[in-house]
């Protein structure tokens, strides 16, 4: 078994990337900026059905802004997934907030595994490195497609995923010696939430299930199961095919936000009760928009029907993800579970 580090256990993707690793018989370790932050990883992992494992679990305190307790935290370590990034509900007014850190926070945990003798890094990067700023395209995106950061329509988040992956491959081939890198691109990440602290990917199935969104907008993305996510990593971590390359994921075709709630209306009972269905006009999403700064934000994909292929890590990795519509309905079930849809 090995010795890996996931930076950013205290996130969606983090957390099961920790619970998959624990449940394989991995030693494992992840990085946190606050200890304080602990339990919240511990209980994380109990709810997703690693407790008895979560022993050989340990925890270092390291930010991504700093470079304290990065070497610490991969002495003697075989591989790291590098998971932690920012991911903001609304659109920051300076873009550097965002773009800052992930590229900054890359190179450090790059460099640091280099200089450990790390085996293997795996990037966590994004579908918003991919297919954004490609005005009319029709085809679906591949792991060859980058998003085109000279089209004023890239948001910040995108603008950060794309050049913190860029400038980590930049980095491998400039000074990595013997590193080995690989890079996974999820769309939009669903699945079993695990405590209330969760991904901002996860407002929209809230926001469906609790009334808050009145309507379905035209807007379009791909679905993954955060669960799909994680065993994606487990394998680009160690499978030889892995070496170089990046890889989508994507639970199969995008879907609108009108068939994810179609999704919650037949499945999910009356979990479901205040799912619209009805489409909303984008014109009132763009008045809307003037006084909500996470609808601005959308404002730039309506009307774009994109999509993006997984085949490339089904046939070179052997990864068989969920359709989308389990993600979704995952997703439901757990945060009812949970407790986490207001009151009905």
């Amino acid at each position: 078994m090995a010795r890996v580090v996931v930076t950013g256990g205290t996130g969606f993707v983090g957390a099961h990337c920790l619970i998959q690793l624990l449940s394989a018989g991995h030693e494992t370790r992840t990085t946190v900026r606050n200890m304080a932050r602990e339990s919240d990883v511990r209980a994380m992992v109990r709810q997703g059905g690693a407790g008895e494992v979560g022993r050989r679990l340990t925890l270092f305190r390291a930010d991504l802004n700093d470079d304290a307790g990065w070497a610490e935290a991969m002495a003697d370590c075989d591989y790291v997934l590098h998971v932690a990034s920012p991911f903001p509900s609304t659109v920051p007014k300076d873009e550097n907030e965002l773009i800052a850190p992930a590229r900054d926070g890359a190179l450090r945990v790059l460099r640091a595994a280099r200089d450990a003798g790390v085996k293997r890094v795996v990037l966590t990067s994004s579908f918003a490195a991919i297919g954004y700023g490609a005005a009319g395209r029709t085809t679906a995106f591949t792991e060859k497609d980058w998003t085109n950061l000279d089209d004023p329509s890239v948001q910040p988040y995108q603008k950060s995923k794309t050049i913190a992956e860029r400038e980590a491959w930049d980095f491998i081939e400039r000074e990595g010696g013997g590193l080995e890198l690989a890079v996974v691109n999820p769309v939009g990440v669903l699945g079993p939430v695990l405590g209330p602290d969760y991904s901002t990917s996860i407002l929209l199935v809230k926001r469906l299930l609790d009334g808050s969104m009145p309507g379905c907008p035209d807007l379009w993305f791909g679905v993954v199961d955060v669960r799909d996510v994680a065993d994606l990593h487990l394998k680009a971590m160690t499978d030889p095919a892995a070496r170089g390359e990046r890889f989508l994921a994507t639970g199969g075709d995008f879907v609108s936000i009108r068939q994810v709630a179609q999704f919650l209306k037949e499945d999910a009972g009356d979990d479901a009760r205040k799912v619209p269905t009805r489409p909303v006009p984008s014109w009132l999403l763009r008045v809307v928009a003037l006084f909500d700064p996470q609808v601005k934000g959308l404002l730039p994909e309506l009307g774009k029907h994109k999509n993006a292929t997984n085949e490339k890590a089904r046939r070179l990795l052997g990864w068989a993800p969920r359709s989308p519509g389990e993600a979704v309905l995952a997703t439901a079930r757990s945060m009812s579970e949970l407790g986490l849809l207001k009151a009905r």
